[in-house]
């Protein structure tokens, strides 16, 4: 063989050495993981199918498992599946009636179906397991809005925002859901949001739900005024502004 193409042989650019098998096979780590650790994975990058399928897999091998029912009920219920969310939530509740997420959950699925009687009913059941789980009284709180009780809505989230200040902020976690806030009147539940964050010295949040209830069509700018749920806000510029009234009007 002539030298120059021994020479070339011998210099070729390693970055074409064929790495094909390497690309093709995934990391030892990946390949341990159980199938509840890759539904969860799934879960989280909102693969819900491919959850499904996972947790399937993972209740064959541990069928008397309440928490593996209840995550495969959160993934049929966030495709909107809610008779197979509510047939998974029972089963879980049935292996476990001390387990709290699934109840909370099966109320996220009556609120969902417009039962909301049904649903405060059974968050109020949660509640009796898990006393002091800020979504359940969340989502209570929002069952109760919905019926038009407005004292007991606004009692139940101001004990949700003492328990965790950002549980409002919060989305659906794989384990306890919190109710979608798909009210029908946005701009009264805003008001009442805006409320109880005030109630709860956290004015900032107060703020944005009072300018969304005014966006959302939200027309008694003076009933906001003399609540005195509001009074620390009087001297604030940005709230003079939605209330459209100028310093000295809102201290008076």
């Amino acid at each position: 063989m002539p030298a120059a193409a021994l020479l070339f042989l011998v210099l070729l650019p390693p970055q074409l050495v064929d790495r094909t098998k390497e690309i093709q096979s995934p990391p030892a780590a990946e390949q341990q993981l159980s199938d509840e650790k890759r539904a969860d994975i799934f879960m989280a990058r909102k693969m819900y199918r491919e959850a499904i399928e996972k947790y399937q897999f993972a209740i064959q091998a541990e069928p008397g498992s309440a928490p593996l029912y209840n995550k495969l009920g959160v993934a049929y219920h966030q495709l909107h599946l809610f008779p197979a969310a509510k047939r998974n939530y029972e089963r879980a509740i049935r292996l476990d009636k001390t387990f709290s997420r699934p109840v909370n959950n099966l109320g996220t699925v009556y609120h969902a179906e417009r039962s909301y009687k049904k649903a405060a009913k059974t968050y109020r059941r949660a509640l009796k397991l898990s006393p002091d789980v800020a979504s359940i009284h969340s989502n209570l709180g929002t069952a109760y809005f919905s019926r038009g009780n407005y004292k007991k809505a606004t009692e139940e989230f101001l004990v949700a925002l003492q328990l965790d200040p950002r549980v409002f902020e919060a989305r659906g976690r794989s384990g306890s859901l919190l109710m979608e806030r798909s009210v029908e009147d946005r701009a009264k539940y805003h008001f009442f949001m805006a409320r109880a964050y005030a109630s709860a010295g956290i004015f900032d949040r107060a703020l944005l739900n009072l300018r969304r209830a005014f966006e959302d069509g939200y027309r008694k700018p003076r009933k906001v005024l003399e609540d005195p749920v509001f009074a620390p806000l009087l001297d604030n510029v940005e709230f003079q502004a939605l209330v459209g009234v100028g310093p000295r009007q809102a201290a008076r």
